[in-house]
């Protein structure tokens, strides 16, 4: 079927219907069509009709789970695989498409026997090859991991040269030890396929404003930015970029909201829609609906907040409703794509020399592009009647507490025996992880042990809730990142709560936002690292000369209501900044280039 006949596929098929009774196949390419339109409901309807005319097609039980684990109805995803498996033991796509399921709703372990599984039944599976990868690295199941990579990788650069769409995603690409240039490929190719969702539905090309500055003579308009998300709610995203919205000057920067997830009720939700200038809710609205309303509102620049991450419809971009599109934040590298004009970047995370692993212009703000809101939401964090004590969490008053509170998937086997080989070096020291999953805890216990840790040097607790969390991690005495990919949102929890840190940046973006987040504090040098061997000696020499990291600490802590990085104002300014700049090039004809925001610019905002 061409991609641009959707509709008119759909007018068949439900005319097949009228003059035929008794048959499935059409109830089920109906099905296929309105999930290729977003109509899930429908879609759902159409494979009730499948399963009603034939109760045991397994095929239409694994289609409606797979429509069902698309909208978040993972419980009814898992009840269509585990029947279609009842009934077709053998299906090996039931027994993947059930792991992942598994997967999404935190049962890790059974996720991995079903991977494993779906491989018995057909070794030549590269989704469950790459998704089962993916499972062992959460829970850090380490067995055979570098013969496993070595197989992930041929997978992924044979389907690069078919021209297959990769089995590994690119947000899980970011945290893996590929090649660069294998990830920027990875990206290239999701991107594509985002471009063939958009061409569906046959949209022609859209009119864009006028290319003319905002500001000049006998002109004073606004530049209108749009951002598109579906993390306005609880989410790291709008604990980081709550404030933005708001803080933009109204005179010079017009902001439009566009929320691609339902109100969740949250204060995070109600603080956007109540603080930016436009919040629209557009969750219940087609991609193609969406490129036309922001396009009728004459958008300048469009932000993709998702990049690759959950929730995403970059369709919508691959749509060029707006003249300038920009990706930020959202995902931590190169989207790959043709229709994003800039990432909004910092000259660690992303020096140029690094260009050619990036498909955007890279546009470096001053600092650390990386924004938070700590100074309007938890203030409480300073005021030393809100500390917490160590023993309110069963933690050890009279240990060295190292600490890390990232995601288990950022750990490695190099990273963990530094740590290991720190904690045998260090007397009376602990490592406090979290257990994020709770799978992990029991593998890295016994990991750690193996390597001649003592069994009470590893400590897990639960993770917290956002504020009990940054208080909390004031506890510990030091915070050793992983160099893989990076502490980023927890980077910023524990520097805020005045926690050193010893981070190692590599070449990726997300292996580098440790770092430029050190650096924005003012003390990178003693926190930022060149090799594994200096990240582990560092770690046991501050260790071992309190005093030294106690200074380290206090001017940490003396630095976060002055230091850029917790200044949201200023980065908002900053920010404005590049829109104005980007524009600016565009009214001069000019294509996209990379360019660097500086704080003097005597021009901002009037774009000359």
């Amino acid at each position: 079927m061409e991609w641009n006949m959707v509709a008119a596929a759909a007018t068949y098929y439900k005319a097949t219907l009228t003059v035929t009774t008794g048959l499935s196949a059409p109830f089920n390419n109906l099905a296929i069509v309105y999930k290729q339109q977003g109509n899930y409901a429908d879609a759902i309807s159409c494979y009730n009709e499948v399963l009603r005319i034939d109760p045991l097609a397994a095929d239409g039980l694994v289609n409606r789970g797979n429509t069902y684990k698309e909208i978040g109805r993972v419980t009814e995803a898992i009840q269509d695989y585990m029947y279609a498996i009842t009934i077709r033991p053998t299906m090996a796509e039931a027994h993947a498409n059930l792991a992942s399921a598994y997967k999404d709703s935190g049962h890790v372990e059974a996720a991995m026997k079903s991977y494993k599984q779906a491989l018995l039944l057909r070794p030549d599976f590269p989704e469950a090859t790459c998704n089962l990868l993916h499972t062992l690295q959460c829970v850090c199941s380490w067995e055979d991991r570098d013969k496993m990579f070595t197989e992930v990788e041929g997978i992924i650069r044979r389907q690069i040269k078919m021209s297959v769409l990769p089995s590994v995603q690119p947000f899980h690409a970011i945290a893996y030890p590929l090649d660069p240039m294998l990830a920027l490929e990875i990206s290239r190719k999701y991107a594509a396929h985002c471009s063939l969702i958009a061409s569906r539905y046959a949209l022609p090309p859209f009119n864009h404003p006028t290319p003319i500055p905002i500001k000049s003579e006998g002109r004073n308009q606004r530049l209108r930015v749009g951002y598109v998300s579906s993390d306005f709610g609880n989410h790291p995203l709008s604990h980081l970029m709550g404030s933005v919205f708001g803080m933009h000057n109204r005179q010079n920067v017009e902001v439009f909201c566009y929320a691609l997830s339902q109100n969740d009720g949250t204060e995070w939700r109600l603080r956007t829609q109540s603080e930016a200038e436009h919040f629209l809710d557009v969750s219940a609205m087609s991609s193609d609906m969406i490129a036309k309303l922001i396009n009728e509102h004459k958008i300048q620049i469009l932000v993709n907040l998702n990049g690759y991450t959950k929730g995403a419809r970059n369709e919508i971009f691959a749509m060029l409703p707006a003249p300038i599109q920009v990706s930020y934040m959202g995902f931590p590298g190169t989207t790959g794509a043709d229709y994003i004009d800039y990432l909004v970047t910092d000259e660690f995370v992303s020096p140029l020399c690094f260009s050619h692993i990036y498909s955007e212009k890279l546009v470096h703000l001053p600092h650390c592009y990386f924004v938070n809101d700590y100074k309007q939401k938890n203030l409480d964090v300073l005021d030393p009647n809100c500390w917490h004590k160590r023993s309110d969490y069963g933690l050890p008053e009279d240990k060295f507490i190292f600490a890390c509170f990232n995601q288990l998937y950022k750990m490695d086997p190099e990273i963990f025996d530094s740590w290991c080989n720190i904690l045998k070096r260090v007397p009376n020291s602990v490592l406090w992880l979290l257990r994020f999953p709770a799978a992990g805890e029991m593998r890295l216990r016994a990991y750690a042990v193996a390597r001649g840790v003592q069994p009470e040097q590893i400590i897990f607790t639960d993770v917290a809730m956002k504020n009990e969390h940054i208080r909390r991690s004031a506890l510990a005495d030091l915070f050793l990142d992983t160099p893989l990919c990076n502490a980023h949102t927890t980077g910023t929890d524990i520097l805020w709560a005045g926690l050193p840190m010893v981070t190692l940046p590599l070449e990726k973006m997300a292996t580098r936002v440790a770092g430029s987040l050190c650096v924005a504090t003012g003390l990178g040098e003693d926190m930022i690292v060149n090799s594994m061997k200096e990240y582990e000696e560092r770690a046991v020499s501050l260790a071992l000369n309190r005093p030294k990291l106690h200074t380290l600490a206090t001017k940490l802590k003396e630095a976060r209501m002055s230091c850029p990085l917790f200044d949201t104002t200023r980065w908002v300014r900053n920010l404005e900044r590049a829109y104005f700049k980007m524009w600016s090039l565009h009214c001069l004809g000019k294509r996209p280039q990379h360019f660097k925001v500086t704080e003097d610019d005597l021009e901002f905002p009037f774009d000359r």
